[in-house]
């Protein structure tokens, strides 16, 4: 696990903020707090750079303090598909596959932007688990939101096409940054979509001719977010 570790005030506002995170520390006596705190990290990662390679092994329990990331898998041939995005207070369970025996696939995840996480440890999240109910519940309530997630992107896969995929993923794009003008290049998409950067360019061009969006380099502008909200719809 890479990055720089958090300190000083930073790491002083994330500790002040930890059942945001990880709700069920409400409960902890001070000296399970005082425990908790010794066995997580908190550390910043720039954008683009990897957080959690599933091949390097177990990373731990995250939750996103500040920034975004980007859950995802290589195909066989060498693809990348986006399973979910985090957000600030979002947690990820899978980058503690090691707790999950049946996870048979390598997880990677990389920061979208710059991000500030923190992290408890596979073992140590497990303990607490055992001592805990409500952590138990904790985990099995993100494992679930995560698996609908991914349940809602193998819907899309089978049963959307390409250029309703691009509109919906343009959409939640706009939705997250809160911009119409979104800094992607073709191949990105085409990365999180699991698809060829081909397919993306020649899509994104029916998409101008029809009004829809405007293209430049490395920047799509949306010019249109009703008429894409009624294609993925339709």
């Amino acid at each position: 696990m890479a990055g720089k570790w958090a300190k000083g005030k930073e790491k002083e506002e994330v500790f002040e903020r930890l059942d945001e995170y990880f709700p069920f520390v409400k409960a902890f006596t001070e000296e399970e707090m005082a425990e908790l705190k010794e066995n997580l990290s908190i550390r910043k990662y720039k954008r683009g750079e990897q957080i959690h390679q599933g091949e390097e092994g177990c990373t731990g329990v995250m939750a996103i303090c500040k920034g975004r990331t980007r859950t995802y898998i290589f195909s066989s041939k060498g693809k990348e598909i986006t399973l979910f995005r985090l957000l600030p207070q979002d947690t990820c369970i899978l980058s503690a596959s090691c707790m999950m025996n049946n996870i048979v696939f390598d997880i990677q995840v990389a920061a979208e932007e710059d991000s500030l996480l923190v992290v408890i440890t596979p073992e140590y999240f497990e303990e607490l688990a055992r001592r805990h109910p409500s952590v138990e519940k904790f985990r099995n309530d993100i494992i679930s939101m995560r698996f609908s997630e991914v349940m809602w992107l193998v819907e899309q896969i089978l049963f959307r096409r390409m250029d309703q995929r691009i509109a919906a993923f343009l959409i939640e794009m706009a939705i997250i940054t809160e911009s119409d003008v979104l800094t992607l290049s073709h191949q990105e998409i085409a990365d999180n979509l699991g698809t060829a950067r081909e397919v993306v360019s020649r899509i994104l061009k029916y998409l101008e001719n029809d009004g829809l969006v405007e293209i430049s380099r490395k920047e799509i502008k949306i010019l249109n977010l009703p008429g894409l909200e009624e294609m993925v719809e339709n």
